[in-house]
């Protein structure tokens, strides 16, 4: 009997132990369950985390690419969540991690929306400038291409000027003369008999040309073509230069004026042959040529 009770006793120990047993089974079971349950949901959160950083981070590489210069307040917010991202990556997940960078992300979030409008404001004051810019530039063309149509307009105005202050003859001869005892000239054909040439020329009236001292230049071809009295020579500005045997020196005063001079036979008489004379302007413009023969 005593037996018995002893049987009856184990087999009540057993039961406690077996429910002992299966209660630390399904507590166990139900950490692990619980466990697995926070794993996934720290996860899913830490993924969300991460998804929220790389839209930000998005939003900032389109910022960068659609601002005409680098602005390097956006870049270094750009990397800075780059690094975030990288961070919570390699992170052992926990609520408190987890619970700080998603506080972080609403900063990154409200600093994104204050940097975006100041990019926008500085995009369109830069816009503002440029299109202020351009205008200028088409005003700066428009005043080049008038300043140059007044330069060429007083180009021509001065040139058109130029050439009619410029004297001009109305008349010119040439004639060979002798010179009598009594000091009178008289016109000869006859190289032996020639004592000087007569070069007259009249200045024509010119009311815009500038009255004052006035000098033309003589030049007498022999019949071999050298210039009586050479050796005098005068060039202008373009590099155009003529040898010249007299000059003659006058005063003008806008109304016609005749002037003569006279050009001495060198050491021996003139030659038989054929002459030319030409009267150039102090510019060397050639005023007046003749042509005549000493028999």
């Amino acid at each position: 009997m005593t037996e018995t009770k002893n049987n009856n006793g184990l087999k009540v120990i057993a039961g406690l132990l077996g429910v002992v047993l299966l209660a630390t089974i399904i507590y166990t079971v139900s950490l692990y369950q619980d466990k697995k349950k926070t794993t996934m949901a720290l996860t899913q959160e830490k993924e969300l985390v991460v998804e929220d950083l790389n839209s930000l981070k998005s939003e900032y590489d389109k910022a960068i690419l659609e601002s005409n210069a680098t602005n390097e307040e956006l870049v270094g917010a750009r990397d800075r969540i780059a690094k975030y991202i990288d961070s919570v990556k390699t992170m052992k997940s926990d609520i408190a991690s987890l619970s700080r960078y998603r506080r972080q992300v609403g900063v990154l979030k409200e600093e994104r929306e204050q940097l975006l409008r100041q990019v926008d404001s500085l995009t369109k004051s830069n816009t503002f400038i440029a299109m202020q810019r351009d205008s200028t530039f088409v005003e700066l063309e428009k005043q080049t291409v008038f300043n140059d149509s007044l330069v060429v307009q007083n180009t021509q105005l001065a040139d058109a000027v130029e050439r009619g202050s410029a004297l001009n003859l109305s008349a010119f001869t040439v004639d060979a003369v002798r010179e009598r005892n009594n000091g009178k000239l008289v016109s000869t054909s006859r190289a032996k008999s020639t004592d000087k040439f007569k070069i007259c020329f009249t200045v024509a009236d010119n009311v815009i040309a500038e009255a004052g001292d006035r000098q033309f230049l003589v030049e007498v071809l022999d019949p071999q073509g050298n210039v009586l009295g050479g050796g005098m020579s005068k060039s202008s500005e373009d590099g155009a230069s003529v040898s010249y045997s007299k000059e003659t020196d006058f005063y003008y005063e806008n109304n016609d004026l005749d002037v003569c001079d006279f050009i001495n036979k060198p050491s021996g008489d003139f030659q038989k042959g054929n002459y030319m004379v030409n009267v150039y302007d102090d510019k060397l413009k050639l005023l007046g040529t003749s042509k005549f023969t000493l028999k």
